[in-house]
This record gives C-alpha cells, sequence and structure tokens, in this order.
C-alpha cells in the first residue's frame, strides 16, 4: 500500500501508552509510534532519562493515518477529549513535564486547525487548556518495548486500572470512528 496519500499527526497526554491505545483504534490509523519529542538534551533520550524530568522530553505519539478515512480535526478532536488537557505536566497520578498535554505541528494547516480544535474544545471544559502548540521538533521513536504497549500488556495492572477506561470512554463517545 503506498503511503501517498498519508498524513502524519505527533500529540502527547500523559503516558503515550493511554494516547497510543486510544488513537490506534481509530478507522484510518495505520501506525502509532511511541516517542519523545521536544526536549533539549543532546542525542536521542532514553525513557529513564526523559522520566527523569531533566530531558524536557515529552513522551508523545506520532500517527499515520489516511486523511481520506479521518482527518486531523477528527484525530485532535478524539485526542482533546480522551485525556485531560486541562492538567499542567499531569495525566492522573502520572507527574512531571514528559507527561504535558502537547500538539506538535508539522505544516501551517495543522496549526491553524489545532488552534480551531483548541477554541471548541474549550467550551466543554471548566477549566482553561493548558495543551502546549509547537511547531514538531525531532521525535525519537520510543524504545521497543513501549510500542503497542496496550495490545501486548492488556492484563497488566496499569493497562486494566488507567487504560482500559480511556479505551471505554473512546468506545462511548466515538464508536462510530472505530475500527
Amino acid at each position: 500500500m503506498s503511503n501517498t496519500n498519508r498524513e502524519v499527526a505527533t500529540f502527547g497526554g500523559g503516558c503515550f501508552w493511554c494516547v497510543e491505545a486510544v488513537i490506534q483504534r481509530l478507522k484510518g490509523v495505520e501506525k502509532v509510534v511511541s516517542g519523545y519529542a521536544g526536549g533539549n538534551a543532546p542525542g536521542k533520550p532514553t525513557y529513564r532519562e526523559v522520566c527523569s524530568g531533566l530531558t524536557g522530553h515529552a513522551e508523545v505519539i506520532q500517527v499515520t493515518y489516511d486523511p481520506a478515512i479521518i482527518d486531523y480535526v477528527a484525530l485532535l478532536t478524539v485526542f482533546m477529549t480522551t485525556h485531560d488537557p486541562t492538567t499542567l505536566n499531569r495525566q492522573g497520578a502520572d507527574r512531571g513535564t514528559q507527561y504535558r498535554s502537547v500538539i506538535y505541528y508539522h505544516n501551517d494547516m495543522q496549526k491553524s486547525q489545532a488552534e480551531e480544535v483548541l477554541k471548541v474544545v474549550q467550551e466543554y471544559y471548566d477549566d482553561p487548556i493548558v495543551t502546549e502548540l509547537s511547531a514538531l521538533p525531532t521525535f525519537y521513536d520510543a524504545e521497543d518495548y513501549h510500542q503497542d504497549y496496550y495490545n501486548n500488556n492488556q492484563q497488566q495492572g496499569y493497562c486494566l486500572a488507567v487504560i482500559d477506561p480511556k479505551v471505554r470512554k473512546l468506545r462511548s463517545l466515538y464508536s462510530d470512528l472505530l475500527k
């Protein structure tokens, strides 16, 4: 299958395992890679380095999708409503700058669409949205054991306690967008 009509989106909303598990269930999403972006440490960071909070990287996912099936606005809407974009550097018990809510745009069109989604979605939250919106810096793939984490570890405690509720929320809100 040719990727000539495919687009790429990058965002993070806490632990990349959670965001990956939600987004990879959407029609039109062909590939999701967990990784790191937005830091200032030289070279490719490791999970341990990112978790220290000293590198400045966020845990993010990079999504390859078919815009003829799901568009960028739909991806962002699902992303923005399946995590809490109003908590600074925190999602649930996960705390630190690596867990910040962030949208890294790849071009001016993504930037303007993200700005619009942020405005529209703000109406559904009592607290201000603190999601960072920035141009995509260098993206680094996370270690292999982080890839497809939920699908490979559904009985693990974190998956049962934290990711399962997010997947259930996805199913209740967006059943028409699911594979």
